[in-house]
């Protein structure tokens, strides 16, 4: 160990303040960086907590109106019942074997059709088709798994069951300038004027999807209703593309639910 000297009072002032420059800058900067370090963490915590709780709101909303349905046909129709109870065991037992928050879009859409064949066995088949825009480009793209089953039943719910005569869901998925491009259409009764905070997205199922797409994308997202009574209402979410390495099967440009 040593120390330059200097018989000068000023001079050994300034080699005392340097030193302890030289000593206490590095053990600030390590401070700060073990201080933002964990700052990091336990943002990236809270998110998942955050992203764990709106997932855990969407499954008992999802199975209460599943269960409804099937337990309207287990009087007059115990057959459909029982096929409907293992499609949603088949849906639960897919969800229990996945504990992730990210999933392919052919994933989430073949989920999609497991809780469309429930909803068709509830409204009948004459009332209520599906068609799906899907453009094949767009299977591998990763999506946060259960986003498109709110929006669906949103459609379902408040479009289509109102009108007596039924109607139809389209399902549409793209690409473009770096970005996936989903919307669900509903030709049903459309968002009156009674109910404008539904066009805002307040709703449980939309406003869930608003929040899970802010914690995950931040400002980096648009999701956008547009409606009119009486004719339907369409709803468009854009996320970045994010692609999966997971293999996918190629699916045809349009389908009606059987």
């Amino acid at each position: 160990m040593f120390y330059p000297s200097s018989p000068h009072f000023w001079t050994r002032a300034l080699i005392v303040l340097a030193t302890l420059i030289a000593v206490g800058l590095p053990v600030r900067i390590w401070n700060t960086t073990r201080i933002e370090r964990k700052l990091a963490e336990q943002e990236k915590a809270l998110l998942q907590a955050r992203m764990d709780a709106l997932i855990s709101q969407i499954n008992p909303h999802f199975l209460f109106n599943t269960l409804n349905t099937i337990s309207s046909l287990i009087r007059f129709d115990p057959d459909t019942a029982r096929t409907l109870l293992l499609k949603l065991s088949n849906i639960l037992r897919r969800r229990l074997k996945a504990q992730v928050h990210f999933a392919p879009l052919q994933q989430e859409l073949d989920f999609i059709d497991d809780y469309l064949d429930i909803e068709v066995a509830r409204f009948g088949r004459d009332k209520l088709q599906i068609r799906k825009e899907i453009s094949p480009d767009t299977l591998d793209m990763v999506v946060p798994s259960m986003i498109l089953q709110p929006l669906v039943e949103n459609a379902l719910r408040h479009g289509i069951a109102p009108k007596i005569e039924g109607g139809t869901i389209t399902l549409r998925a793209n690409r473009g300038r770096g970005r996936l491009i989903v919307e669900v259409i509903d030709d049903g009764v459309g968002i009156s004027e009674q109910r404008p905070s539904e066009l805002q997205g307040s709703g449980i199922g939309i406003s869930n999807v608003r929040e899970r797409l802010k914690v995950v994308y931040g400002q980096d997202f648009l999701l956008k209703i547009d409606s009119e009574p009486g004719k339907g209402t369409a709803i468009r979410f854009e996320i970045p593309e994010l692609v999966t390495t997971l293999p996918t099967e190629p699916m045809e440009s349009a389908h009606v639910a059987s």
